[in-house]
């Protein structure tokens, strides 16, 4: 199928080819038969990417601010590929949508019937069930197209709070602001626009507003004035784009006292205070659609608000523009300007540049089912490639940021052939595919089942990570995993169970991507450490950084908590350094105290081993970032070894080691790609003995489990 996709790092907009995305749990899969290109947002988006770096810098100063934290903990170059990294992602354009449900896991919705939704430019789209809504029988599908776009601004109208009688000005007329004219001139108010574009402020004459032509020289302020009785307008919406902290100033100045101003679009924000404090007017940030945007809860898990309490969410907001739309109370066809063929859409963007351009409309051909629903995109032809058996052929599930920036990288440098990248959108597939090598990207996991492929990489949620495994074991394959293996101690059994049966019989190897025991500071610890018989003293501090509660790693269902999703790589690591299993363990977490919700990634573990070792891992979420994220102190037979970010690694004590020191942090994650093939090209054992990868899994997952049981 077709996308439209943005490159942010250099601007370049395309149509790709993609595979259909696959549909999950609370969403629907729908055929696009019309879309919009919003003029406002997506040029901005489309500025951004064509900008060099230090104008990215400017507009982003928060994340220069993590860049900079960044380098002083991890160095230079890491800091510089991660920065790359994240700059050169495909960005899906779009947010308008229209079109026939293809196939849906949700109630409410049927197959066949026509939606609405903010879904992307692409021949088809997965969209969650709370963000998108039927189209009314007597609604056409481009008119149903800008659905999204008057949720926008319905939602700052609700803001604003108008009353039958009232005035206000509207500041932009772009698309959302004329389709705000319209709505505020529906709720009985009187309605002044403004903008510099004569053609739009007639269109706003046309439903019913005064305006304001800055073409003109005309004063907003001096006009508001007369407009409003000599009283001040009652409230002003900005719909605008605009660097300048004028507009908001100029809003202040045309507002009576108590009046209220609400952002629906961009400007600058440097607000002066005399402006508000001496007509105590309010001010507010418009979030979208409406409440549950940016809400996993809503969005993701699909669950509703009650509407007794929130009477109107972004879905309930599509509903009502529809029905607006449905009695004629809201126009849209005289706001379309242009119409292109999707096969054209790139020559569309063009128009982003023209100021005269409002509704732009994408066509979408009506294809069968079965043409839209295909899961694969060949992306090099293989007919040339020599596939030999003995090595391995890679097929990899996943492909988000450590897939994609660490992993894939560091299975084509060791030489691995790519063949299938899965991907459960599709797009990541074909971008990450394109740039690695790969022959084929797809969005269904069966197309690695193949004779050609003898090793899959799974980099994927936390809560799928199992099942993919004994799914892989099942057809034979060798599998590298991603941490954690597994979530609870249920799913540990059952993969030991299918690999003690896939390894009878066809010797496959499981590795699980503890990459720290590969580092070379690693390694050399491990070297010196072997040479002393008596039990070792362990201090490992991880500066983890705060991760919201809401984030999916959070999720004991999903993630499974950070002990069991990172924590994991450092009870490896102290059971690989002490080189004897694991006998005990005591784990505290932070106490019960306000502002704090997530407390079992604020904790410290004890661990005790078989020779009698012990070590402590200190997990912390509530440090700082400008603090490096880990340090390791061994302390044996009156020395100590100190590991600073795996950068420097100090000796104390040690006959002919001091130091070190390496210009670029490196964390094993090569290296331990690599020691993984090689076992596969020389037939032997996985680099992490089995019995290992287990024991650290399931002291992972039974640490988490018993802080829970104090919580």
């Amino acid at each position: 199928m077709k996308q439209i996709l943005q490159n942010l790092s250099n601007g370049k907009t395309t149509l790709v080819d993609v595979p259909c995305p696959k549909i999950v749990k609370g969403s629907l899969l729908i055929a696009s038969s019309k879309t919009l290109v919003s003029p406002g947002t997506e040029r901005m988006l489309v500025d951004f990417g064509k900008a060099n770096m230090l104008d990215k810098a400017r507009q982003q100063p928060d994340k220069v601010k993590k860049v900079l934290g960044k380098v002083k903990s991890d160095g230079l170059l890491p800091t510089i590929d991660a920065v790359r990294s994240k700059l050169d992602q495909p960005l899906p354009l779009g947010y308008c949508n229209a079109g026939v449900v293809l196939e849906t896991t949700v109630e409410g919705f049927s197959i066949g019937e026509r939606v609405v939704s903010n879904g992307n430019h692409a021949e088809v789209v997965r969209v969650p069930q709370n963000l998108c809504a039927k189209i009314p029988n007597n609604v056409d599908d481009e008119s149903a197209a800008f659905t999204v776009m008057g949720a926008i601004g319905l939602q700052g109208i609700r803001l604003i709070q108008p009353s039958l009688g009232e005035c206000f000005v509207v500041t932009g007329l772009g698309m959302i602001g004329l389709l705000c004219v319209q709505m505020l001139r529906a709720n009985g108010c009187r309605v002044l626009g403004v903008d510099i574009d004569p053609k739009k402020c007639e269109i706003a004459r046309q439903y019913g507003a005064e305006t304001v032509d800055l073409s003109n020289k005309e004063d907003p302020v001096l006009i508001s004035q007369s407009f409003s009785r000599g009283r001040g307008v009652d409230g002003v919406l900005i719909a605008a784009t605009s660097k300048s902290d004028e507009v908001m100033h100029q809003a202040a100045q045309m507002c009576r006292k108590r009046g209220r101003i609400v952002l629906v679009g961009v400007v600058g924000l440097n607000l002066r205070r005399d402006d508000f404090y001496k007509k105590e007017i309010t001010f507010q940030v418009s979030t979208s659609y409406g409440p549950g945007r940016y809400d996993p809860f809503y969005e993701e898990q699909g669950n509703d608000y009650p509407v007794g309490f929130v009477r109107w969410t972004e879905q309930r907001n599509f509903e009502a523009v529809l029905d607006m739309m449905s009695s004629g109370m809201l126009d849209v066809t005289s706001l379309i300007t242009h119409h292109y063929d999707i096969e054209d859409a790139v020559e569309a963007y063009t128009l982003l540049e023209d100021s005269s351009a409002l509704g732009i409309i994408l066509n979408y051909p009506k294809l069968s089912k079965k043409k839209l629903k295909t899961s694969k995109v060949i992306l090099t032809e293989s007919d040339s490639i020599i596939f030999d058996a003995t090595k391995p052929c890679v097929g990899f599930i996943g492909a988000g940021n450590y897939a994609s920036r660490i992993l894939i990288p560091a299975f084509k440098e060791a030489g691995a052939m790519l063949d299938t990248l899965v991907t459960s959108g599709g797009i990541s597939g074909v971008h990450h595919g394109n740039k690695n090598g790969f022959l084929v990207t797809s969005t269904e996991i069966s197309d690695l089942w193949n004779e050609k492929i003898n090793t899959v990489g799974i980099v994927t949620q936390h809560n799928d990570h199992a099942s993919q495994v004994i799914e892989a074991l099942n057809n034979g394959k060798n599998v590298f995993v991603e941490k954690p293996l597994a979530l609870t101690i249920e799913e540990i059994d059952l993969i030991d169970k299918t690999y003690q049966s896939a390894n009878h019989s066809n010797n496959v190897r499981l590795m699980v991507g503890f990459n720290r025991r590969f580092a070379p500071h690693i390694v050399k610890m491990k070297a010196l450490l072997n040479s002393h018989r008596s039990p070792k003293s362990i201090i490992m501090t991880v500066n983890a950084g705060a991760i919201s509660s809401d984030h999916w790693v959070q999720d004991s269902l999903i993630g499974g908590g950070r002990i069991i999703g990172e924590g994991c790589h450092f009870v490896d690591l102290m059971r690989h350094l002490v080189g004897y299993s694991i006998v005990d363990f005591q784990a505290m977490m932070i106490g019960e105290a306000p502002g704090i919700e997530i407390r079992e990634d604020k904790v410290s573990i004890t661990i005790s081993f078989e020779d009698g070792s012990f070590g402590t891992i200190h997990y912390l979420a509530n440090g700082g970032s400008i603090f490096p994220k880990e340090r390791i102190e061994v302390f044996c037979e009156n020395a100590v070894l100190k590991l600073d970010n795996y950068r420097l690694l100090e000796g104390y004590g040690w006959s002919g080691f001091r130091s070190m020191k390496l210009l670029k942090q490196d964390k094993g994650q090569k290296a331990c790609v690599k020691a993984f093939l090689d076992a596969i090209r020389e037939g032997k054992e996985s680099p992490i003995p089995y019995n290992e990868l287990i024991e650290s899994s399931k002291v992972s997952i039974e640490i988490a489990e018993s802080l829970r049981q104090r919580s």
